[in-house]
């Protein structure tokens, strides 16, 4: 692998961890989350927040906005059918070089091994991508969320009813979290399937692929 792909996983690794200690810092400091909830409740609780009577409704329009950003930032940036070809080739790869090591063929062991530097650079540059939109996660996604709890907060009427309890609080700790994180992450995973499975079924097509190079920011 060359040192400037190497370097270029190191920054984005170093990128990473930088925003993760930021989102620490933010949800740690009490006086920026408020900060950030009460400007975004300005736009979302018009939007979305339905004068707190369907708190529920308000949890999966949250979670479906989220769903969404993460699902197209993933999109913008991830090659799907270079990722492909390198998991084919990786699943070809590993087969062969099983294969010649059961029948004890040296030889071909040998030069498999010489082409494993190609297939973990062609894996490293399909699979780059998905580190940009952590990026994006943490200056769009994550303030949304921080908004929903401040939301729920200020809530004066926070129960929902399930068929098989009724009056069930949304911040009663069913299992480890409170009940309205489970609801937001059950809704946000199955929703989620299907909007980045649309949204993935669209990244093939001709127009996605044109549209992709007219907004997606430059790598300079």
């Amino acid at each position: 692998m060359k040192l400037s792909d190497t370097s270029a996983q190191g920054s984005q690794m170093l990128m990473l961890m930088l925003l993760m200690f930021v989102m620490i810092f933010i949800f740690g400091d009490a006086n920026i989350s408020a900060m950030i909830a009460v400007s975004l409740n300005t736009v979302f609780y018009p939007l979305i927040g339905f004068n707190g009577s369907f708190p529920v409704l308000t949890l999966m329009l949250g979670g479906m906005i989220v769903v969404f950003l993460s699902s197209f930032f993933q999109n913008l940036f991830t090659d799907w059918k270079k990722m492909g070809e390198s998991q084919e080739m990786t699943h070809a790869f590993q087969k062969e070089l099983s294969k010649a090591r059961k029948e004890g063929n040296t030889n071909r062991v040998n030069k498999l091994m010489k082409m494993q530097p190609e297939i973990m650079k062609r894996q490293t540059e399909a699979s780059s991508g998905m580190m940009k939109p952590m990026f994006f996660l943490f200056v769009f996604i994550v303030p949304i969320f921080i908004w929903l709890r401040f939301f729920l907060g200020n809530l004066e009427y926070f129960y929902f009813t399930v068929p098989w309890a009724t009056n069930v609080s949304l911040f009663s700790r069913p299992f480890l979290w409170q009940a309205w994180l489970w609801l937001y992450l059950i809704f946000s995973t199955v929703v989620g399937q299907v909007i980045r499975g649309g949204l993935k079924y669209l990244s093939w097509s001709e127009w996605w692929q044109n549209t992709k190079k007219k907004i997606r920011p430059s790598a300079s």
